[in-house]
């Protein structure tokens, strides 16, 4: 009977995967021309302008992240994550998942790292702004600061650094809102975007693959939940560590 259900299972999943596939193939061909869609351009700066032009906003996501074991199998690793920001120098950002736990706190003079399952955390000093900060974690600790991609001012140039094709697939529906489908290609990395529609076109859904690694995994990101007019208390951009939590040096100096 097992074998069966898993026969009936294959051959409806089989079904379904066609019906996918018949669905991508009658994408209009001017859609999947070489080169970069003007309208996909327009669609993605817009959303890129937007988001820079908001002074502070909370998300709240859903992730996940491939990985490729030795033995070629891709697994997954699920997390959810909270991010808060107030430009031009302040960040919070929590995460919580399958193997991350972390607290990331920026404040304008100070970056911390906070791990709560050990309960130790680290705090070096940090640039004076939220674009220099995310250089600095990058480039002199090896951390990527959740969210950093979208928060910057500059999102669009550095999202399209490289990018040879881009296209517009379509509409789609993420967490229950209307939005643009966006597909972009660049020599190591594939990578799409879903941009709700209408006057506040914020990113919905980020779905990144990695070309150069084998098997291609994936990294995606899914913003269940925008807003653009938090309160934040005295505590949200400061860390206070409880009693027993010890700072222990971690981080690169």
């Amino acid at each position: 009977m097992k074998s069966t259900s898993r026969r009936h299972m294959a051959a409806a999943l089989s079904r379904c995967c066609t019906v996918v596939v018949l669905a991508i193939l009658s994408v209009p061909a001017h859609a999947q021309s070489a080169g970069i869609a003007p309208e996909a351009k327009q669609i993605l700066r817009a959303s890129t302008d937007f988001v820079a032009s908001q002074q502070r906003f909370t998300t709240n996501t859903r992730n996940t992240l491939e990985v490729v074991l030795k033995s070629g199998q891709k697994v997954e690793f699920n997390s959810t994550g909270r991010q808060s920001v107030q430009r031009p120098d302040r960040l919070r950002a929590e995460r919580t998942g399958d193997i991350v736990d972390q607290v990331f706190v920026y404040d304008g003079k100070s970056l911390t790292v906070y791990d709560p399952e050990s309960r130790v955390y680290d705090q070096v000093p940090a640039p004076g702004s939220l674009e220099e900060m995310f250089d600095f974690a990058r480039t002199k600790l090896d951390i990527v600061a959740p969210g950093g991609d979208l928060v910057y001012k500059n999102a669009y140039e550095i999202l399209m650094d490289g990018v040879t094709e881009g296209t517009v697939l379509g509409k789609a529906v993420i967490e229950g809102v209307r939005c643009d489908h966006l597909a972009f290609r660049a020599p190591q990395v594939d990578w799409q975007i879903w941009i709700q529609e209408g006057p506040q076109p914020l990113p919905r859904k980020m779905v990144i693959t990695t070309l150069d690694l084998p098997n291609a995994p994936q990294f995606s990101v899914t913003v269940t939940q925008w807003n653009l007019e938090p309160t934040f208390d005295a505590d949200t951009f400061t860390f206070t560590p409880q009693a027993g939590v010890k700072q222990v040096d971690f981080l690169p100096r």
